[in-house]
């Protein structure tokens, strides 16, 4: 446990529920842990019961990436611990793969002629999954390779594996579903016995919905509060020019509202209690990121490729590394967009970024 954790506390301890199975948290509030295949190794999964249109069942939030692993575990899932009550609703908390890509799957598979298992999500991230589950957004193709290079990435191997990668998206989310119902902020889902508020949150997705029980003092957070890493918050190809560091963290203080006691249900690590605390901590962290990146830039012209080493000291894979480049460029947009830094393309095409007087 690093220093930063020991700030937090986790009330199972060290506890994961097994493949196929269920841990519970809270009355009707079930963890469902899964595998993914990259370096951030699993996905938390939650089941809540509810009643939905006068039937008894259970909502799932969230779906993992689509692959047959996956598939099999959601399998022994409705074998063992469903009650032999069926999926009435999916809840996406936003458009990433690991997220949505079996929401398509989990729709048809419990949908019946008088019943529709339908998809809720924000209308931003369908819209965004629609587009990207038919091309791909970010993380690879013509457009994402170039783009990259205009951030100062200049290995051709790297560069080529990028413009490989065009179904990147699509083959972890071959299809989104044809109909949704939209949440929106501030809206309140009756789940069951229970009533959760929505919190929209931006700068890691497009329109990402967290989730609040009053009642229960939970919040199923997503991706907007992870208790051992933070979140990442890149730009991309598609929104060249954004902002999104300043949109996460407005859009973290809006938790600041919830009990200092809330246990929060995140999409990776362990869940926890001391929300406000996380809050602060993540402010700290990119504070002191920005810092470094305003020095690097205070001392010579710095692109993208440049700050990365500087903010992310470990060894990266191409995947680990199309992130942080994106996360990179965040943290110098952020400094850009308030005045502080001031961007030139050079004679290669390449932004490098520098002090402001």
């Amino acid at each position: 446990m690093n220093l930063l954790e020991r700030e937090l506390q986790y009330p199972l301890g060290d506890t994961l529920p097994a493949p196929g199975a269920t841990l519970e948290l809270a009355p009707g509030v079930r963890w469902i842990r899964m595998a993914l295949p990259f370096a951030l190794d699993h996905i938390n999964l939650w089941l809540l019961r509810d009643t939905l249109d006068g039937r008894e069942g259970w909502t799932v939030v969230d779906c993992c990436i689509s692959r047959d692993e996956a598939k099999a575990q959601w399998e022994q899932v409705f074998t063992t611990q469903l009650q032999r009550l069926p999926i009435l609703r999916v809840i996406v908390t936003h458009m990433h793969p690991d997220h949505i890509g079996l929401a398509h799957w989990l729709c048809e598979r419990w949908s019946t002629p008088q019943h529709a298992c339908r998809l809720w999500i924000s209308s931003t991230d369908y819209n965004a999954a629609r587009v990207a589950s038919h091309s791909t957004t970010g993380f690879g193709g013509e457009n994402a390779a170039n783009y990259f290079a205009s951030q100062g990435m200049v290995d051709p191997e790297s560069l080529e594996k990028i413009r490989a990668r065009a179904s990147y998206y699509p083959g972890l989310v071959p299809a989104v579903p044809a109909s949704y119902r939209r949440m929106m902020d501030g809206d309140v889902i009756r789940i069951g016995v229970h009533s959760w508020r929505c919190i929209a949150g931006f700068g890691h997705a497009p329109e990402h919905i967290s989730l609040y029980c009053e009642a229960l003092k939970v919040l199923i957070s997503g991706d907007m509060m992870l208790p051992r890493i933070s979140t990442n918050v890149s730009v991309y190809d598609l929104e060249p020019e954004a902002d999104p560091l300043k949109l996460f963290l407005e859009s973290i203080d809006r938790f600041r509202g919830l009990p200092k006691d809330t246990l929060v249900l995140p999409s990776h690590g362990k869940p926890f209690r001391g929300l406000h605390a996380r809050i602060r901590q993540l402010h700290d962290h990119h504070r002191d990121r920005l810092a470094e990146v305003m020095e690097a830039c205070s001392a010579k012209p710095c692109s993208a490729a440049d700050v990365m080493p500087e903010l992310f000291k470990r060894k990266l894979d191409l995947h680990q590394t199309t992130f942080a480049m994106g996360e990179s460029v965040a943290h110098l947009h952020a400094l850009w967009h308030a005045g502080k830094l001031r961007r030139v393309k050079d004679a290669e095409g390449v932004w490098r970024f520098s002090a402001v007087g």
